[in-house]
């Protein structure tokens, strides 16, 4: 189990910027791997209405849960690591696993039983250190979709806007305003726009 803070800044970028960011930084295929984030809610959006969320991310190797709420400067992240078969009970029958994110959800009174899978989203990732943080490159693919961003996470938010939107502007990237995963995967699945972490 960990928790952290998370502090990162994204941007929206067009398939022409992405390959211009990868020269840039001599990222290649070998340097992605793959990730799905599927995730949930209660069928009354309980997580949205409280700006958190849900997920389990299945990397290749292992499974982790995180629940993502609310900080006063970013998200507050924790992540408890499962094994496959819990992954299975919680994505097909709604069985959470013991540990620190069942007990932070018991904990904001939020039944466990309501919680369904609403979707799932692939992402190729590449990351890089960067000025102190990381930089990361993803390609995601969702319900026929298919888009591209550019994330920077940091420790400190003011050094790290400045060090981010310097990189944009000097290769001539567009400033474009990118919603979480989990707002874009719910816009194409609900229809709806105002949506969680």
């Amino acid at each position: 189990m960990s928790k952290n803070l998370e502090i990162e800044f994204k941007n929206m970028v067009t398939e022409e910027e992405f390959q211009l960011l990868l020269k840039t930084f001599q990222i290649t295929k070998k340097n992605f791997f793959s990730q799905t984030n599927h995730y949930f809610d209660t069928k009354n959006y309980s997580l949205k209405k409280l700006g958190a969320a849900l997920r389990i991310r299945e990397l290749s190797e292992k499974y982790e849960l995180t629940l993502k709420k609310p900080a006063v400067n970013g998200l507050w992240e924790i992540n408890d690591t499962i094994s496959q078969s819990e992954a299975d009970l919680l994505m097909k029958n709604s069985i959470f696993p013991s540990g620190e994110v069942k007990d932070e959800l018991l904990q904001m009174h939020i039944n466990l039983n309501e919680f369904i899978l609403f979707g799932s989203l692939r992402t190729e990732r590449a990351e890089i250190e960067y000025e102190n943080g990381l930089l990361v490159f993803d390609h995601s693919f969702y319900k026929g979709i298919e888009d591209f961003e550019i994330e920077y996470e940091t420790s400190n938010r003011d050094e790290g806007e400045k060090k981010f939107y310097k990189l944009l502007d000097k290769l001539n990237i567009k400033i474009q305003y990118a919603d979480n995963k989990i707002s874009r995967l719910y816009k194409v699945t609900q229809g709806k726009k105002d949506v969680s972490p």
